[in-house]
């Protein structure tokens, strides 16, 4: 399946602004069920200074200065990306009890015995060694995530004795999407995780940072996932362009098996409608453009963002 995503955010201010920075987690990423054809900004006025680099999670990030007055900034990328269905690993999964893998997790992935002496048996095994090290500070507290006696014990209910990790995360997905209300004008990016589990409501950052401190309440890994998701229109409406906007999700550790996502959102696992952008720790890791202005006054913000399909690759 291909997309082609356009995404727009418009800076209107009430003064002239005289100078500024941004940093920008717009551009999708690679990885094995994703691969990024193409991905440019269009910045209004143009920057003067402008880089692209790596950050610590492997995110594309971009960084750009305007360094004359200007009361509107307009920041568009268009990318291009094609998704390959994920494979069907339910059964491979259903294998592992949370237990095992939070035993995996807290146990010391470098003692690692090869069943064969082999190079390549050597350098998968280094393979699984390094990608269990690297979900180990998935575990831990992150700025918007603190797991607290609250979160565990809502997730408890999730986590009955012995049940395979898969089937604990799509309980906790489902109780999520059936015990919350989807609300937009309820939190704010500083809304603390104590406030949408109190009052039920919240948006998809929320229920994924909510879903996320569950499971880390347990010992499990599991990461933010920022990115779009292709809504459809009503049989026999017109799509309505730019009517799409960002979206998040969450993603759980099995070992030697990797990572895979849930959307508590919308209660179903991605598959081929998911576009990823960027992963972290929590929403603050991944902040899709954020920066300073020197000047400005008071401004509005608005944001369009379009996805569309463009072709079946299968």
């Amino acid at each position: 399946m291909k997309y082609r995503i356009t995404h727009s955010t418009l800076y209107d201010y009430s003064q002239s602004v005289g100078l500024c920075q941004s940093e920008a987690r717009l551009q999708p990423r690679d990885f094995w069920r994703q691969r990024t054809e193409s991905s440019y900004f269009e910045i209004t006025p143009m920057p003067t200074d402008y880089n692209e680099r790596t950050d610590f999670f492997g995110n594309r990030v971009a960084y750009f200065a305007v360094q004359k007055p200007h009361t509107k900034l307009l920041v568009t990328v268009i990318s291009e990306v094609t998704l390959f269905p994920k494979q069907n690993n339910s059964g491979v999964f259903n294998q592992l009890s949370w237990e095992q893998v939070q035993q995996t997790l807290q146990g010391n992935s470098m003692s690692m015995q090869f069943q064969s002496f082999g190079q390549q048996s050597q350098v998968q095994g280094l393979a699984c060694s390094l990608d269990l090290i690297e979900a180990k500070q998935y575990i831990l507290d992150s700025p918007m995530v603190t797991v607290s006696a609250e979160l565990a014990d809502y997730a408890r209910i999730s986590f009955q004795p012995n049940r395979a990790l898969v089937e604990v995360v799509y309980d906790l997905m489902s109780r999520i999407y059936k015990d919350f209300t989807y609300d937009p004008t309820f939190t704010t990016i500083a809304t603390p995780l104590s406030d949408v589990l109190r009052f039920r409501r919240g948006v998809c950052q929320d229920f994924a940072h909510l879903a996320i401190g569950c499971l880390r309440a347990y010992g499990i890994a599991a990461r933010y996932v920022s990115g779009y998701v292709e809504t459809l229109p009503e049989p026999g409406k017109a799509r309505l362009v730019g009517a799409d906007a960002s979206h998040a999700w969450f993603s759980v550790y099995i070992p030697d098996l990797g990572w895979m996502d849930f959307d508590p959102t919308n209660n179903k696992v991605p598959h081929d409608q998911h576009i990823t952008l960027a992963w972290g720790r929590d929403y603050a890791d991944v902040t899709p453009l954020k920066g300073i202005a020197f000047g400005g006054g008071q401004h509005t913000l608005s944001v369009s963002v379009d996805v569309l399909r463009l072709t079946d690759t299968h």
